[in-house]
């Protein structure tokens, strides 16, 4: 049973301001949510959307508590290209979200298991995430979580597999500098989620997504895995639409 639900937008902009509405009304009806991040240039009119709606007094995230997805191994908080620099660059240095509220995954953890393992216990600890936002890659990815034999539980190590690396090389000086592996929640710590929210642009998105909502489920679409979800909103331009 498919439940996905699918809101095409005019271009990302307008994608931006359809996947804000989402998050206005989960913070309205619950001002100490718990939401998932994601990083990359796709959320990046939500975002920019998101603080606006904060300036003018219509969001407030003073109480709103929030998860990212995943992060790079080896580069820490500061690196220019960590998912914690990015977030706090794009979104956290702009809103009114307590510094103490935002988790990402450790990139320097010398203990990965340890790390893991209590990356999912804050979570738990907050009452689970309510509402995660979601991007998608060419070979189906969500988070980190690659193409494999099965679905990953929980948060864990991934190996980046090349397709992942080429496309994240555009962020870096050279290919060799994008490493080689990330720390992501699992695929099932994404499906405990309460409502899911995928953002896509562009026409290279498209067959992508048909196979994700529209194929089998299969583990080397991870994200198939989505149509087993009660609540998922996707939210796509019409460059993307599957339809």
């Amino acid at each position: 049973m498919i439940h996905v639900r699918v809101m095409k937008a005019k271009n990302p902009e307008e994608m931006g301001k359809l996947a804000a509405d989402q998050f206005e009304a989960m913070i309205q009806t619950k001002p100490a949510c718990v939401i998932g991040l994601a990083t990359g240039s796709t959320p990046l009119p939500l975002y920019r959307e998101l603080i606006k709606r904060e300036q003018e007094g219509k969001i407030d995230f003073s109480r709103v508590r929030s998860a990212n997805l995943d992060e790079y191994k080896g580069l820490g908080p500061d690196h220019p290209q960590s998912y914690r620099k990015f977030m706090q660059e794009n979104l956290f240095d702009h809103i009114s979200i307590k510094p103490e509220n935002t988790i990402v995954p450790d990139g320097l953890a010398e203990d990965v298991q340890q790390m893991c393992a209590a990356y999912e216990q804050k979570i738990e600890e907050w009452g689970g995430v309510d509402l995660q936002l979601l991007g998608i890659g060419h070979d189906g990815h969500i988070g980190f979580n690659e193409p494999e034999d099965y679905f990953p539980g929980m948060t864990h190590e991934v190996q980046l597999t090349e397709m992942t690396i080429d496309a994240n090389k555009r962020f870096f000086d050279s290919v060799d500098d994008v490493p080689r592996a990330a720390f992501t929640m699992g695929i099932g710590t994404i499906m405990a989620a309460k409502k899911i929210v995928m953002v896509v642009t562009g026409a290279d998105k498209k067959e992508i997504l048909h196979k994700t909502f529209w194929g089998p489920v299969d583990p080397q679409v991870p994200a198939s895995i989505l149509q087993f979800h009660q609540d998922v909103t996707l939210i796509c331009d019409e460059a993307a639409y599957p339809l």
